[in-house]
């Protein structure tokens, strides 16, 4: 998948790929915008933190519950 990225060599707008190819051009660029790409995984980043924040939290929990029981 592509996103519509400005190439600093041609000063125009391009559709490139996350590994820097150009599909308006057919050849890989150098020296292009990918801020989209990084912001992407910056949230996917985050989202997978916080999905395992979450399942330890609940994983603590149920081993509170289990010591409770046993009580």
């Amino acid at each position: 998948m592509t996103k519509w990225c400005l190439n600093y060599d041609s000063g125009e707008y391009e559709h490139i790929d996350k590994d820097g190819f150009s599909i308006d051009r057919g050849e890989y660029v150098n020296n292009w915008d990918d801020s989209e790409y990084r912001r992407e995984e910056e949230e996917e980043e985050e989202r997978r933190r916080l999905e395992e924040e979450e399942e330890e939290e609940e994983r603590l929990r149920l081993e509170e519950e289990e010591e409770d029981d046993e009580w």
